[in-house]
């Protein structure tokens, strides 16, 4: 590995633990939040893996938005395991038909 790979990888990893402990260090120093905002907090998770995932239905082909979709889908209903599972199955079944 390159020394600005190694270097890369260290500076995403402070940089990642530096935002989550600075977040918990700043919402420690509240009693108690507001429900809007704790509603709030609840939807970065879905917003960042959505911002993730956006741009891969766009650029991709249609194997890959149908199997993300079909993903989501089965996300609605039941577990992040079996979602995740069935996105991969999808995509590799849509790749072998539509390539």
């Amino acid at each position: 590995m390159h020394d600005t790979t190694i270097f890369l990888i260290l500076a995403c990893a402070l940089a990642t633990y530096a935002t989550r402990t600075g977040g918990h260090l700043v919402l420690s120093r509240f009693g108690t939040t507001h429900h809007r905002l704790e509603a709030a907090l609840e939807a970065v998770p879905t917003a960042v893996l959505a911002a993730l995932v956006a741009p891969s239905m766009v650029i991709n082909g249609p194997a890959e938005a149908i199997a993300i979709a079909l993903a989501g889908l089965i996300a609605l209903r039941y577990s992040l395991v079996l979602s995740v599972l069935s996105g991969i199955v999808c995509l590799i079944v849509l790749r072998g038909v539509l390539i």
